[in-house]
């Protein structure tokens, strides 16, 4: 008998929990490395690995244990990649494409060279004052910092000398290094999932994302804008994937401004919250198309199933243990879908889940979707 191929999984939140679905789907075998046991993945195998990267002896052992190895975020060290592939496992996205997008700065940068609209952006060192940066991009710009920013975390509005102070010193704690970039007024944020593999490429609905305290909240698929910009914003985000060498599954964020111009605003070379809705309303998930993407199989349609689609993200309101409450009446619903991610904990503003809900116009279920995810308490 053929050994199943195994895909090994470098972090087990929510996004190798519903990627690990996809493995199991296609016929494949799972491994999770993740620092604490029984995280969300690894509650679906029997390859659970309780580590984490810095720990090349177990570093090793989890390679020898895969056919090929991926991740779900963009905080892995590079280096540690590097590492995986000189023991001559394939690592898709790739640390050549990792070390492109995790330093924020290197990302923009990048992009620019390849003559892809972005924002302005500047490196803020130790010479740079408020002064400085306001003369180069403006006086309302955006502080982050370069790696581990994520759900807002990591990301400073700065409107004078005393906020610049402030948030320097508050985000060199999360990391040194420094990025600030002009402040964009923007019409809608927008977002894309493209799948690459060595043969192929794809681009799914150009989607509508709306923040809530700065973590993505509501998607609304496809984004109420016109053809030309669809089309404009698929070019981008294939020119984006194609600068860092990506294979795999990648989402890009992008600004419509007020002006019309659209911008990058930040990529991610794995599953985004912004393509959860593909699950159900598309022939072929995001998930799905990030598994076939690193095993070098053909990719699946995303063309969406329905009209439209709405998909809320059901963030934590408490802080405790996690019991999810009042969520039965959305089990009711005929084109509704409920993904819990099995955290054991829950606080204010985690994710913990989100809902789906499928129909003929935006109109026809925007407002049902809200009223559920008030309703549901986590």
């Amino acid at each position: 008998m053929n050994k199943r191929k195994r895909i090994g999984i470098l972090g087990g939140g929510q996004l190798a929990r519903m990627s690990a679905y996809q493995a199991y789907k296609l016929g494949l075998d799972i491994a999770i490395l993740e620092k604490t046991k029984n995280s969300p993945a690894g509650q679906l195998t029997h390859h659970e690995f309780v580590g984490w990267v810095d720990d090349h002896k177990l570093l090793k052992q989890f390679a020898k244990d895969c056919d090929v190895i991926t991740l779900e975020n963009e905080f892995v060290d590079y280096h540690h990649l590097q590492f995986i592939e000189r023991l001559g496992k394939k690592v898709y996205p790739s640390s050549k494409t990792i070390s492109l997008i995790q330093d924020k700065f290197i990302q923009k940068k990048t992009l620019f060279q390849k003559r892809i609209p972005v924002p302005k952006f500047l490196e803020v060192t130790s010479k740079h004052t408020y002064a400085k940066c306001a003369a180069a991009i403006g006086k309302k710009f955006v502080l982050k910092s370069r790696k581990l920013g994520y759900d807002g975390y990591g990301n400073a509005l700065i409107n004078n000398e005393q906020d610049f102070t402030a948030a320097l010193e508050k985000l060199q704690t999360r990391h040194p290094q420094i990025l600030a970039e002009e402040f964009v007024s923007f019409e809608k944020e927008l977002a894309i999932m493209v799948a690459r593999t060595k043969e192929e490429i794809i681009c799914y609905p150009v989607v509508e994302t709306i923040q809530k305290n700065h973590i993505c909240h509501t998607v609304i698929a496809p984004a109420e804008i016109s053809e030309v910009v669809k089309k404009k914003v698929k070019e981008i985000a294939v020119e984006c994937v194609k600068a860092v060498s990506g294979i795999g599954i990648f989402g890009v964020e992008l600004f419509l401004t007020t002006s019309g111009e659209i911008l990058v605003n930040e990529m991610a070379p794995r599953p985004h919250n912004s393509g959860h809705y593909t699950i159900e309303a598309c022939t072929t998930s995001q998930f799905e198309n990030h598994i076939r993407a690193v095993m070098g199989f053909p990719l699946g349609s995303p063309e969406m199933v329905k009209p439209a689609a709405v998909m809320v993200n059901l963030l934590g309101k408490t802080n405790g243990l996690a019991e999810p409450k009042n969520f039965k009446q959305a089990l009711s619903l005929p084109n509704l879908h409920v993904h819990l991610y099995g955290k054991e904990e829950t606080r204010k503003g985690r994710k913990m889940g989100h809902i789906t809900l499928l129909g003929n116009s935006h109109a026809e279920i925007a407002a049902l979707a809200k009223k559920i995810e008030e309703k549901i308490i986590y």
